[in-house]
C-alpha cells in the first residue's frame, strides 16, 4: 500500500492548517471584543465596529472550510489507515498540540499582565475562560487524533469538533448583536458622515464670524472658490443641511445659531467598550463622535442625538472668538 504524501495529502493538511490557525484568532479576537462590548471599564478605549466585523467575516468563510477539509482527511484514513501515519499528519498535530500550549500559556500571561495594570473586572475572568475553553477544545481534538486506541477517542473527537462549531456560532450571533444588523451597521455609518459635515459647517460659521463679525445668512455663504471649501450635503438624501440664526438668545456680542440633521440611529456612548490602550472610535459599523467633531480632539456629548431630526444649538462667546479687526 502507497502511503507516501501525495500532492492531495499535502495540500488537504496545509490548508486545513492555515484555516484552523487563522479561525482560532478570528474567534478570540471576536469573543475578546464581545466581552469588551458588553463589559465596559473605564479605562479601556472605544469599541470600533471592525473589531467584530472581520472576525465575522473570517469565521464565517473559514470554519465550515476547516471542517469540511477535516471530514476529508478522515474519510482518506477510513479509507487507507496507514494514512494516519503520514509525517505530514503527525507535525501538522504536535505543532498543533505544541502551539496549544503556548497559547494557553501567553495569553494567560498577557491577560494577567493586564490584570497587574488594573483589569480588575469580570471582563478579565471571562477571557481567562474563553481561552482555555477554546485551546482546550482544539487540543483535545488533536490528542485523541493521535491517540485513537483511547477508550473515549472517538468520542470526545466529535464532542469537541461540535463544541468549538458551538462556539463560533455564539460568538458570532453575539457578535452581530452586539454591531446590529448590516442595515444598521450602514445608518451608522451615514450618522457618523452627518456628525463629520455639521463639525465641518460648525466651524466655518464661527470663522465667517470672526472674520466678518456677523453670522451668515445662508450656509451658501460658506462657500469658497479659493479655499476650494463647498457646503457639504446629507451622504444619504443630498439634501442640504439645516441652519438658522436662534434670534431668540442670538445677539450682536452673543450670535447663537442652529444646525440640523435627520439621523437614521441614536448615538451610542462606546467609551470603554474597547481594550486598553485608549483610542478613538472612526466612522465604522459602530461609532462614537470622532475627534474631529472639535479643534483639539477630545470625546464628548456634544453632537449626541436621537434618531429622526434632531438640531443643535450653538452660541459663540466672543472673549474665545474673537473677531479679527482689520488692520488699517
Amino acid at each position: 500500500m502507497n502511503t507516501k504524501t501525495t500532492p492531495k495529502d499535502f495540500f488537504l493538511h496545509l490548508g486545513a492548517t492555515v484555516a484552523l490557525y487563522v479561525a482560532v484568532g478570528a474567534l478570540i479576537n471576536l469573543s475578546f471584543s464581545v466581552i469588551n462590548y458588553y463589559f465596559p471599564d473605564a479605562l479601556a478605549g472605544y469599541f470600533y465596529g471592525n473589531a467584530v466585523a472581520w472576525p465575522i467575516s473570517i469565521l464565517v468563510v473559514l470554519v465550515p472550510i476547516l471542517y469540511v477539509l477535516e471530514w476529508l482527511i478522515n474519510s482518506d484514513i477510513k479509507k487507507i489507515p496507514e494514512k494516519a501515519d503520514l509525517m505530514i499528519r503527525k507535525w501538522r498535530i504536535y505543532l498543533t498540540l505544541f502551539l496549544t500550549v503556548v497559547l494557553i500559556g501567553g495569553d494567560l500571561i498577557a491577560l494577567i499582565n493586564t490584570y497587574l495594570n488594573g483589569e480588575i473586572t469580570s471582563r478579565l475572568v471571562l477571557k481567562v475562560i474563553l481561552v482555555l475553553l477554546v485551546a482546550g477544545s482544539v487540543g483535545k481534538y488533536y490528542y485523541f487524533s493521535l491517540n485513537t486506541t483511547h477508550r473515549w477517542a472517538h468520542l470526545a473527537r466529535r464532542i469537541n469538533a461540535w463544541f468549538g462549531l458551538v462556539l463560533v456560532i455564539t460568538a458570532i450571533v453575539v457578535g452581530f448583536i452586539a454591531v446590529g444588523s448590516p442595515a444598521k451597521q450602514r445608518a451608522m455609518r451615514f450618522d457618523s458622515q452627518r456628525i463629520n459635515d455639521l463639525s465641518t459647517i460648525q466651524w466655518r460659521v464661527v470663522s465667517y464670524w470672526q472674520q466678518k463679525g456677523k453670522l451668515p445668512v445662508a450656509l451658501t455663504e460658506l462657500n469658497d472658490s479659493i479655499s476650494g471649501f463647498i457646503l457639504p450635503t446629507d451622504p444619504d438624501t443630498k439634501t442640504t443641511y439645516e441652519y438658522s440664526i436662534t434670534l431668540a438668545t442670538s445677539t450682536k456680542s452673543m450670535p447663537a445659531f442652529a444646525l440640523c440633521a435627520t439621523f437614521g440611529t441614536a448615538s451610542q456612548d462606546l467609551s470603554g467598550r474597547g481594550a486598553y490602550g485608549g483610542g478613538v472610535a472612526y466612522p465604522g459599523m459602530a461609532y462614537e463622535v470622532s475627534v474631529s467633531a472639535r479643534p483639539g480632539g477630545g470625546i464628548s456629548d456634544v453632537w449626541g442625538h436621537e434618531a429622526g431630526r434632531t438640531c443643535f444649538d450653538r452660541t459663540i462667546d466672543p472673549d474665545i472668538y474673537q473677531v479679527i479687526k482689520p488692520v488699517k
